[in-house]
């Protein structure tokens, strides 16, 4: 695809439709907006804009469609794999980051109206101040927005109990490739008037549409909740619990794992000493009841099988230092030894156990270096490959691409996907067209076709 660049003439449009002082070419103003959270190599657009309400959006997008210039959505930038960074090609790139207003938080219906703009954690606080949750948490909830979330279908910690992004969302505003607005999906519990065309926006990586309002769903705050930290002497003993636990009739908020050179790392990084470190894996369990007494019950009833799996210690934790702990892997990590690569695979939870141990066998076999953490409940590994025992960049480069080829090839082989939450952006894309079903890809590159047909939205993410 043939694209123009941005000219005086287009900036000088692009000003009419937000005013000018939203409208950055300065390069110390786009430096920001040139990466994201992932490893990947700055790539700056040739202007930023920052448009307030859905209709400036829907008219730069418009402009972009007319004059083809390549078009990047980004809300807070918190990404891990390039989706909302621009490449060599440049463009505009657009935020939502001005368009944050809680439009409405009706309590009796249970539901919160918001802007793309508005940051996770504040939803979940303006819920929680009404005894209701929102349910969606992804771990860098306190900086990333909720029209990301929407973009990428985040996932995170309670995925396990409630699901990711969209299963928390009603219905939202989009402004489609060619500057339309649509509103898509209702606030009901059940539907089958047309195509959930809803559901197949959420998750597209900005490829299909710009998301700029959302009604979400929220639910009534548990009145209790426990946090178990269940201590076992080797991982495989520790990953047994994903299956038993919902066979004994128990579904946990959360279930993450976390294995000793994880718990090494973050306790000397926190400088905080944590519970029974010297070896093994962690389990960390978050149960929520309806009142102490049943609470209770499921906590006795997940000791003594955590006991029973070979666990060596299991008692109620602490629940801000156990969480500060798991929340700190990527920072500590880094901290430790620079990260040359972050994976981020899902396979169903039953298969967990496996990958991990043929993780570690292609990590051997190809002399790349890992550590990890996982959302367990789900099936959720994230690895942080360190950048340890390379001889140059190419040794490097050279490493990690078998590393990631044979760690696809395995993951597809239980049934897995390449990304369970950090999506594909550009850094993904050889991988996910190679590992995915050849008529699904067709069918994917032909909805982006018929909903952007100058592909001016994104492009270069996913294909």
């Amino acid at each position: 695809m043939e694209y123009n660049q941005v000219t005086p003439e287009v900036v000088a449009a692009l000003q009419q439709i937000v005013g000018e002082k939203y409208v950055w070419t300065e390069r110390d103003k786009r430096i920001p907006y040139g990466q994201d959270e992932g490893t990947g190599q700055p790539c700056l657009p040739d202007v930023v804009v920052l448009p307030a309400t859905t209709e400036e959006l829907a008219a730069v997008v418009r402009l972009a469609n007319d004059v083809v210039i390549p078009l990047i959505p980004r809300g807070t930038g918190t990404g891990l794999e390039g989706g909302a960074v621009a490449d060599s090609r440049g463009g505009i790139m657009v935020s939502t980051e001005r368009m944050d207003r809680i439009l409405e938080i009706n309590e009796d219906a249970m539901y919160m109206t918001v802007e793309a703009g508005v940051i996770t954690a504040v939803i979940q606080e303006e819920a929680r101040k009404r005894g209701l949750l929102y349910a969606g948490d992804p771990c860098s909830g306190d900086c990333c927005c909720i029209g990301g979330n929407g973009a990428t279908n985040a996932g995170g910690n309670r995925a396990v109990k409630y699901g990711t992004t969209r299963d928390q969302i009603y219905a939202i505003e989009v402004v489609t490739p060619t500057g339309k607005i649509a509103h898509l999906g209702k606030r009901l519990h059940k539907m089958t008037a047309g195509y959930p065309l809803e559901k197949i926006v959420i998750g597209s990586e900005g490829t299909l549409g710009i998301i700029t309002k959302l009604t979400l769903r929220l639910v009534p705050l548990p009145p209790c909740t426990a946090n178990l930290l269940a201590v076992f002497p080797a991982p495989a003993k520790a990953l047994s619990l994903v299956t038993a636990l919902p066979k004994a009739g128990i579904t946990p908020t959360c279930l993450e794992f976390m294995d000793y050179d994880v718990i090494a790392v973050v306790q000397d990084w926190l400088k905080e000493k944590q519970p029974c470190s010297e070896g093994g894996a962690y389990m960390i369990i978050q149960l929520d009841g309806k009142n102490e007494d049943t609470l209770d019950e499921d906590c006795v009833t997940a000791d003594e099988l955590c006991r029973s799996l070979g666990a060596v210690e299991v008692f109620m934790a602490d629940a801000d230092k156990v969480w500060k702990a798991r929340k700190a892997f990527t920072e500590a990590s880094a901290a430790e030894c620079p990260v040359a690569a972050m994976e981020d695979f899902v396979v169903p939870p039953d298969k967990l156990e496996d990958l991990l141990q043929s993780l570690k066998a292609i990590g051997a076999q190809t002399g790349v270096v890992f550590r990890g953490v996982s959302h367990a409940g789900d099936g959720n590994i994230h690895l942080d490959v360190l950048r340890r025992g390379f001889a140059d960049e190419a040794d490097e480069k050279a490493k990690i691409t078998a590393f990631e080829d044979q760690a696809c090839a395995a993951v597809y082989e239980m049934g897995g996907a390449i990304s369970g939450e950090h999506g594909i952006g550009q850094s993904r894309k050889a991988l996910f067209a190679k590992y995915t079903d050849p008529v699904a890809l067709e069918l994917m590159k032909a909805l982006k076709k018929a909903w952007d047909p100058k592909c001016i939205l994104n492009p270069g993410k996913l294909f």
